[in-house]
C-alpha cells in the first residue's frame, strides 16, 4: 500500500514530529490533512516555518483533540490517520495530570470512535518508550512489562491500551508505534538535547541539566518520521500490535552533553540543578530499543543510526539552532517544562 495520492490525517501536525511527518508524507505524495491545535493567533505551530512546497498538497485544519465533533469532521474521507496529538512534558505531568487524561487518554479514544465510522485503512497511534519505565532487560523489545514511573508515562500506556482494545473488540486497523527519544530541528528545549544545544549556542558557559546517568535511545526525527510511513504501509499481520522504532544506539546524558560540546567546539560546565531532576522513583535510568519487529516486519531502517548516525543528527541539529531566526524561537536562558 503506497502513500502516493493517498489522504492522510495527521493529528498533532503543528509540533515538532508531526511537521516532519507532514513533511515526509508530502514527499511521498500523499494528500495530507494537518489537524493543528486551535489558538487565537491563527498559528500552524512548526508547519507556519515551511514553505508552500514543503507543505505541498496540505489542507491545514484547527481544532482540539478533545472534542470528538471536531475529530470526527477532520477524519472524514481519510484512508490513514496518524495520530500524535498529546501532552508530552513528563515535569509538567506531575502539575497539571488531568490535562493528560483529557487530552492523552479522551484523545485517543475521540480518534478510536471516530475510526469506527469512517473505517480507514490505517490508525497509526503514537506512543512512548517512557512507557516501559527503567529497561529491565535489554534491548527492549515490545514484550517489556509497561511500568508507569510517571502521570504522562500512564495516560500513553491507558491510550495504547485502548487502541489495542479497539482493534480486539471493533477490528478498528490500529498498530501502536512506539518511538526512543526522538530529537531534532524544532524540538522543545524542555529536551535535553535543544536544551544543551540553545544554552551553548547562546553563549552560556555553566550548562543546567537534569540527571547526567540515564542512557536513551536518541532517534533523529527524520528517522521516526520515515517510521510512520514504515507503519503505514505495514502488512496486515502488524495490525493490532506494538513496534518499536529507535536507533540501534545507547548512550548517556553525561556523554550526549560532552558531544554535543565537542562538535560546537566549546567548552562547558554542567551544573544539575533541582528543578530539572525528575523524583527518584520517577527517573527513567535506561532506554535502549529492541528494534527487530521493526526491521523485519515494517521495513524500517534507521539511516541515523550508532554513534557515527548520532553525531551527523546532532550536526543537522546544531545546524538548525545555528541559525539565528532559529534560535530567536527560544529563551534559552529559562527552563522550559
Amino acid at each position: 500500500m503506497g502513500l502516493n495520492g493517498m489522504k492522510v490525517l495527521v493529528t498533532g501536525a503543528d509540533g515538532f514530529i508531526g511537521s516532519h511527518v507532514v513533511e515526509a508524507l508530502v514527499a511521498a505524495g500523499a494528500h495530507v490533512k494537518a489537524f493543528c491545535c486551535y489558538n487565537s493567533f491563527n498559528s500552524f505551530g512548526w508547519l507556519d516555518s515551511l514553505t508552500p512546497n514543503e507543505l505541498g498538497n496540505t489542507e491545514l485544519i484547527m481544532g482540539d483533540i478533545r472534542d470528538p465533533n471536531g475529530v470526527l469532521d477532520a477524519m472524514r474521507d481519510c484512508e490513514i490517520v496518524m495520530h500524535l496529538a498529546a501532552l508530552i512534558s513528563i515535569q509538567f505531568s506531575y502539575v497539571s495530570p488531568d490535562s493528560y487524561v483529557d487530552t492523552n487518554v479522551r484523545g485517543t479514544l475521540n480518534i478510536l470512535q471516530a475510526a469506527r465510522q469512517i473505517k480507514p485503512k490505517r490508525v497509526i497511534i503514537t506512543s512512548t518508550s517512557e512507557v516501559y519505565g527503567s529497561a529491565l532487560t535489554v534491548p527492549i523489545s515490545e514484550s517489556h512489562p509497561l511500568q508507569a514511573q510517571s502521570p504522562y508515562a500512564a495516560t500513553k500506556i491507558a491510550a495504547d491500551q485502548l487502541a489495542l482494545s479497539f482493534h480486539k473488540s471493533f477490528e478498528v486497523p490500529v498498530l501502536v508505534l512506539r518511538p526512543f527519544n526522538t530529537y531534532g530541528p524544532r524540538q522543545s528545549t524542555r529536551a535535553i538535547i535543544p536544551s544543551v544545544v540553545s544554552q551553548i549556542l547562546s553563549g552560556v558557559q555553566e550548562i543546567s541539566v537534569g540527571a547526567l546517568t540515564p542512557t536513551r535511545d536518541f532517534s533523529f526525527v527524520l528517522d521516526t518520521a520515515h517510521a510512520f510511513l514504515c507503519a503505514a504501509n505495514c502488512p496486515d499481520q502488524l495490525v493490532g500490535s506494538v513496534v518499536n522504532s529507535g536507533s540501534d544506539f545507547e548512550i548517556s546524558i553525561g556523554d550526549t552533553i560532552a558531544l554535543i560540546a565537542r562538535i560546537i567546539g566549546k567548552k562547558v560546565e554542567i551544573k544539575s540543578t533541582a528543578e530539572r531532576i525528575r523524583p527518584d522513583k520517577s527517573e527513567v535510568q535506561r532506554l535502549f530499543a529492541d528494534t527487530t519487529l521493526a526491521r523485519d516486519k515494517m521495513h524500517f531502517q534507521p539511516s541515523y543510526s550508532g554513534l557515527d548516525g548520532f553525531e551527523r543528527g546532532l550536526g543537522k541539529t546544531i545546524e538548525w539552532f545555528s541559525n539565528p531566526n532559529n534560535l530567536a524561537r527560544y529563551s534559552p536562558h529559562r527552563y522550559a517544562v
